[in-house]
């Protein structure tokens, strides 16, 4: 996977990234809304990148690919989670010191089209907590409709969450 957005590059892990991915994962937004994605030392993350790059070659996912500033500064990620009934679940994370900037965005907009075709399917879900409201504003923003807002599992926990769903938007005929 390369893709090449006007700021960013979204590629595949190497194994050098995993002090970026720990560094990124320790922010205080990532430790309260994805909390199993925090990697408190650097071999907790090279781990995880190994596991990942492994995923590249079966497509089985989780398919997750960091997201590069131009000037190769890792600053997060993007990817997609099977669910059940083969569906499946976008997610991203842009660094703290990153946010704000329209990465996450810019980063979900240009993966969508690509991670569609490679994976053949038409259709994604997406779902945060409802007071995640970045992570709502990405969604929406990225032409994701919300279905469904309210009392849900999320991270185990019971929560307020917001459930959506992105649909390829069928050309007029």
């Amino acid at each position: 996977m390369k893709i090449e957005t006007e700021r960013l590059w979204i590629t595949e892990f190497t194994m050098d990234m995993a002090e970026a991915v720990h560094l990124n994962s320790l922010d205080a937004d990532n430790r309260r809304f994805v909390p199993d994605e925090v990697f408190e030392t650097v071999e907790e993350a090279a781990e995880t990148v190994e596991f990942l790059m492994g995923c590249y070659k079966t497509g089985e996912g989780p398919l997750v690919y960091p997201v590069l500033r131009k000037d190769g500064t890792n600053i997060g990620y993007v990817q997609v989670v099977p669910l059940e009934q083969q569906a499946w679940e976008i997610g991203y994370h842009i660094g703290g010191a990153y946010t704000r900037q329209g990465y996450a965005t810019e980063a979900v907009k240009a993966f969508l089209p690509v991670i569609l075709n490679q994976l053949g399917i038409s259709e994604v879900k997406g779902v945060c907590m409802a007071d995640n409201l970045a992570s709502v504003k990405v969604l929406e923003r990225c032409g994701f409709q919300k279905e469904f807002e309210g009392a849900g599992l999320y991270q185990g926990e019971e929560r307020n969450i917001c459930r959506f769903r992105y649909q390829i938007p069928h050309p007029s005929r």
